[in-house]
């Protein structure tokens, strides 16, 4: 199945390929600084991703209005956070460890939460914007070009498995671990969950 959703702004080819070679999958977990070009189409990818009402798992409706991106949106600096511990989570799924993956999130989530300065719906984009960079890391998301426009394209097909060494597999590990220490405690109850909570959202 493909979910196709229009993003909001063309781009000029080459600006669309500098961001996705920024992001190409490589072999060791070591990540290089992202440009703000390539952060500020993440971004964009990430917003034409949000859902215009998520349901939580309380019950609680968060409701988005797609007319005022800016009300959303998060510092360019704080979404390459997002998007640098989007890209571990990458590795660690790549790398089939679905217990730092979740870990991973949760502590980048629980941080943002505890800073008690964004709105549910930038929380809410935070949350997208780290689901939509494991995306493209892991091949769920490619751009098509439709009269003139580009297409976020969401490609619900299983993905090739991706594999590690031990070595890489370790290294994803140590990295989680480091990232996880410095952040608030997660209770017990938020280590194992499925990494399929790691950010997937529910669209109406």
């Amino acid at each position: 199945m493909v979910r196709m959703i229009m993003a909001k702004r063309a781009y000029v080819g080459a600006v669309v390929l500098a961001g996705m070679a920024a992001l190409a999958p490589v072999a060791s977990a070591g990540e290089g600084e992202l440009s703000d070009k390539s952060v500020q189409v993440i971004m964009d990818y990430a917003w034409a991703l949000t859902p215009a009402q998520f349901s939580k798992k309380d019950g609680t409706v968060i409701l988005v209005d797609k007319q005022k991106r800016d009300q959303v949106m998060v510092p360019v600096d704080v979404a390459r956070e997002v998007i640098r511990v989007g890209r571990l989570s990458a590795h660690a799924q790549s790398c089939n460890l679905p217990e730092e993956q979740t870990m991973n999130h949760r502590s980048l989530m629980r941080r943002e939460v505890e800073k008690k300065k964004w709105s549910d719906q930038q929380e809410l984009y935070i949350n997208q914007l780290h689901l939509t960079t494991v995306m493209l890391l892991t091949g769920k998301i490619k751009l098509v070009e439709n009269d003139g426009d580009k297409e976020v394209v969401i490609d619900e097909k299983q993905a090739p498995q991706q594999t590690c060494t031990e070595e890489q597999k370790q290294k994803v590990r140590d990295l989680v671990a480091a990232y996880v220490k410095t952040g608030p405690a997660l209770a017990s109850n938020e280590r194992g969950a499925s990494p399929a909570s790691t950010g997937s959202v529910e669209q109406k």
